[in-house]
């Protein structure tokens, strides 16, 4: 029984669906590998998780940042493989989900992990920034809330566009903070809703802790990142020619779609 709406391709057309169609049919038949990748990820962010909540309790700024630094270490090549896997389903790439992983573990750790700390310590400090707010015996003011909830909003516009390029490209930080910054220009909205929608989904998860904590197996880092990811990704083609690039350097990675002719034979062969 499957546990979304089965659409595939359109028979004879040899072309992809598109809009809410196209976003069921990868979830029907990605579902398995992206709940293998989400555990293997949630795994390599666990040092980080445990060591910033260790860092909060104890209120010591110097406890996390040698958690964030070792936690952003391992957490930052478990996320440049989650978004490689998201990817591959979004550009229909074959082969096995683990094959897949291992392959893109060897490609991506190296470069994953100044990332991976740099986003573990923004993180961290801004958590640990909300345990002040809520220690505090004075609410702090809407003026500090506001620049709180805008720096935030900030950090998950730039890591949405940066990670994937993580994933995808062999660049030099600097060539993926200006295509960050130029995507976001570019595609403000876009990119100002992807991020939105990915603050309140972790909003949710964390106003309805600890019960919300027995969905991060089967939801937690995968679900939004695929929705963020599928949203931009007509964008993100679009700017980076992902397709095309993928296609010129990895030729085994592009995927077979039949036309109509080919379909209409092995139709009529049937028969």
């Amino acid at each position: 029984m499957n546990l979304f709406p089965n659409y595939h391709m359109q028979e004879g057309t040899g072309q992809r669906l598109s809009g809410s169609q196209r976003y069921w049919e990868l979830l029907g038949r990605d579902f398995k590998s992206f709940f293998a990748v989400n555990l293997l990820t949630l795994a390599g962010c666990a040092p980080f998780a445990f060591g910033a909540l260790f860092a909060f309790l104890s209120s010591s700024v110097l406890i996390l940042i040698p958690a964030c630094i070792a936690g952003g270490a391992i957490a930052g090549p478990a996320l440049s493989c989650m978004h490689d896997a998201i990817f591959r389903s979004l550009r229909d790439a074959p082969g096995d989900w683990l094959a897949n992983y291992k392959r893109a573990f060897k490609q991506n750790w190296r470069q994953s992990i100044v990332p991976g700390i740099l986003f573990c310590l923004l993180l961290g400090f801004y958590g640990f920034m909300l345990m002040t707010f809520w220690w505090a015996s004075k609410l702090p003011s809407l003026g500090t809330l506001a620049v709180y909830l805008f720096g935030l909003l900030l950090l998950t516009m730039f890591f949405s566009l940066y990670w994937p390029q993580v994933a995808l490209f062999e660049q030099s930080g600097k060539q993926r903070f200006m295509n960050c910054l130029l995507f976001s220009i570019r595609f403000f909205w876009k990119t100002l809703g992807c991020a939105l929608l990915t603050l309140l989904y972790w909003a949710a998860l964390f106003l309805f802790l600890p019960w919300s904590a027995a969905l991060l197996p089967f939801l937690g880092l995968w679900f939004i990142l695929f929705t963020a990811d599928f949203l931009l990704y007509p964008a993100m083609d679009e700017s980076f020619h992902i397709e095309a690039q993928i296609a010129q350097e990895f030729p085994e990675q592009v995927p077979f779609y039949e036309d109509d002719e080919a379909w209409l034979k092995r139709k009529q062969e049937k028969k």
